[in-house]
């Protein structure tokens, strides 16, 4: 009997993704922490902020069709608003996005992969959620945007990963993807930076 070729050793799409941001994933980790968002509500806002500036350059890969029917719950899935009505109950202004994003013509790859760092997003959402008391918030007041999504947060994320590692892509838009989801990180970065200065 021969051996497969090792495909079957191949990493998943999702896999792949994580090993490939793992350096953008650490760099964007310790520029929170220097942030100390967590130090008080004034401080935390500002993390809102950088928050609702992320959702809202996603917000229309949330509502594709394309991108709907391979993750049906997938306009559901976007917290933009959450984050909005948590900047009205922290008192901190709604800050203006841009549309360098937004207009970008995205393939499906390049779509999911912006989608694939939201979406991990939620599962360290659930640690957040647990220092939200000590600033006098919640999920229901001032950090709606951590909150458990409707069906479980591991639910949901395995939901995606199936959808994310299961459509078909070239090579050109594996490649795509991958560029992505480091500029996802980097975005986000940029986000964190504005609303802090």
């Amino acid at each position: 009997m021969t051996a497969q070729p090792n495909r079957l050793s191949a990493p998943l799409r999702s896999q792949r993704l994580n090993q490939l941001t793992h350096e953008p994933h650490a760099r964007l980790d310790a520029l929170v922490k220097s942030y100390d968002p967590f130090a008080s509500a004034e401080r935390f806002a500002r993390f809102v902020a950088a928050q609702y500036l992320f959702q809202y350059d996603l917000e229309t890969r949330y509502r594709e069709p394309a991108l709907i029917e391979l993750v049906d719950d997938l306009p559901a899935r976007c917290r933009v608003e959450q984050a909005r009505l948590d900047l009205i109950d922290l008192g901190h202004a709604i800050p203006e996005g841009d549309e360098t994003i937004r207009e970008q013509q995205l393939g499906t790859g390049a779509a999911l992969a912006w989608l694939f760092v939201s979406e991990g997003s939620k599962l360290g959402a659930a640690f957040l959620l647990k220092r939200m008391p000590a600033l006098g918030l919640s999920e229901t007041f001032g950090a709606r945007h951590l909150g458990e999504p409707q069906g479980g947060r591991a639910q949901g994320w395995k939901r995606f990963v199936a959808a994310l590692d299961g459509v078909s892509l070239d090579a050109e838009q594996e490649r795509e993807a991958d560029a992505a989801a480091i500029a996802a990180f980097e975005r986000f970065a940029v986000h964190l930076e504005r609303c802090f200065a």
